[in-house]
C-alpha cells in the first residue's frame, strides 16, 4: 500500500493459515506523484487499525508495475477496509488520476512457509 523506498525489505510476519491475501497490482500514471505517495502512506497507516488486518507486503518494479499484498484474518476485515471512507476516496482518485490500470485478487491462504537467515 505504501510507496516508500526507505522501508526495510522483509516479508510480513503472519500467523498460521488460514487467512486471506488481497493482491493489488497496478500500473501508474505520471500524474501527481507526491499526492499518490502521501495517500499511500496514509492508507498504510489507516489499514493497520482495521480489525482483522494482519500485515502487508509491497514491491515496485523498475518498469512501473507495483504489487501490494494486504493480509486479513477474515473476509469481514477485507470488507471493512473496502468500505473505509479514506480508502473509498483514494480508489476514486486512483481511477481519476494515478492509475493506468489495476487488478485486485482475493485469495484464501491455506498454506504458508518461509525462511529467515540468522
Amino acid at each position: 500500500m505504501s510507496d516508500q523506498t526507505d522501508t526495510p525489505v522483509r516479508p510480513a510476519s503472519l500467523p498460521e493459515p488460514p487467512y486471506y491475501a488481497v493482491v493489488f497490482t497496478s500500473a501508474r500514471t505520471e500524474d501527481d506523484p507526491d499526492g499518490y505517495r502521501r495517500t499511500a502512506e496514509d492508507l498504510s497507516r489507516l489499514v493497520r487499525a482495521v480489525p482483522g488486518f494482519l500485515g502487508e507486503d509491497f514491491a515496485h518494479s523498475p518498469g512501473g508495475l507495483a504489487i501490494s499484498v494486504a493480509y486479513f484474518r477474515d473476509l469481514a476485515g477485507i470488507e471493512r477496509w473496502r468500505d473505509h471512507p479514506a480508502h473509498l476516496a483514494a480508489k476514486r482518485r486512483g481511477r481519476e488520476r494515478w492509475y493506468e490500470r489495476y487488478a485486485i485478487h482475493i485469495a484464501r491462504v491455506e498454506h504458508a512457509g518461509g525462511f529467515a537467515r540468522g
